[in-house]
């Protein structure tokens, strides 16, 4: 399926980064192959469009060796990631404890995955690619070591409101994002399937909202996504069936189309409501998108 790592492995993943991200429980969206760090060459380099946090890939179409597990930490300390993940054929067992005895001496900024990948054919279907994730954090030991990061009582109440979401939308609309994990935090962002442009669902000072948010840290990129999706605001608002609130937020260098609702995370009684409101009008801002031709569409013509 992939006779080349370099040439045919590293280039079909990056074009099929939710295959992997599936896998991972991430919205991931991987941005650049070959990435240079010093001398060296980083596989791929993305984002998990859930969390905001940076993701790097190192794959190896054979079993792991001692070589790529230098790699990673290589590229680790020349690129400060998130989350770090080494794909392999097989994964040695003195390999894995390694990545084990990584996840447990790190905090909670830093997290080390390792995925096997393999192919599998059904009868006479096509190959198809099957990723297995055989090594990943432990939350629960990295809390325990970090008492000062536990979630605040408000953090509970979101994390327990996104959990009741994330149960509605792998039950209605399991297309719209492969998170597990429901955040302790205010806000929850969704893959476009376009390059750091998401989709956001979130609780602030003036309520509740639903919104495309662009937020490459290029601010010329945003700049002129903006520009072009404001050209067409007339479609987007009349497919989206009313006015979207448009702002630019130069302090941050981004830009957001949003619709907005009445709300509070702590109004729990209502949290029935906010997910009927969240579910319809997200679907809608989405049609919209659709509407007018699909978020590349939209903001880069």
């Amino acid at each position: 399926m992939w006779p080349h790592e370099a040439h045919d492995f590293t280039p079909w993943l990056l074009d099929n980064a939710d295959v992997l991200g599936r896998a991972l429980g991430m919205d991931l969206a991987l941005e650049r192959a070959e990435h240079r760090v010093g001398g060296f060459a980083l596989d791929l380099l993305g984002v998990d469009e859930m969390s905001g946090e940076s993701v790097i890939v190192e794959n190896q179409l054979a079993q792991s060796d001692h070589g790529h597990l230098g790699q990673i930490l290589t590229y680790a300390g020349g690129t400060d990631p998130v989350n770090v993940v080494w794909v392999a054929l097989q994964f040695r067992d003195e390999h894995r404890a390694a990545l084990e005895w990584l996840n447990s001496r790190t905090d909670e900024g830093t997290r080390f995955f390792a995925v096997r990948v393999s192919v599998v054919r059904i009868g006479d279907s096509p190959p198809a690619p099957l990723f297995e994730v055989v090594v990943q954090p432990n939350d629960w030991g990295k809390s325990v070591r970090a008492p000062s990061l536990v979630a605040s009582e408000r953090g509970e109440m979101y994390r327990e409101f996104w959990a009741q979401w994330l149960a509605r939308v792998r039950a209605q609309e399991p297309g719209w994002t492969n998170a597990r994990k429901a955040p302790a935090a205010n806000w929850m962002a969704m893959s476009t399937g376009v390059s750091s442009v998401q989709y956001g669902v979130a609780f602030t000072r003036r309520g509740l909202t639903c919104e495309i948010y662009l937020g490459s840290p290029m601010p010329e990129v945003n700049e002129r996504r903006y520009q072009a999706a404001l050209g067409r605001r007339a479609e987007l608002e009349d497919a989206f069936g009313g006015a979207l609130a448009w702002e630019e937020l130069p302090e941050r260098k981004a830009s957001r189309i949003l619709a907005r609702g009445q709300g509070g995370i702590d109004l729990t009684d209502d949290w029935p409501e906010y997910l009927d409101w969240f579910m319809r009008t997200h679907s809608r801002l989405r049609l919209a998108v659709v509407a007018v031709g699909g978020m590349a569409a939209l903001v880069d013509g």
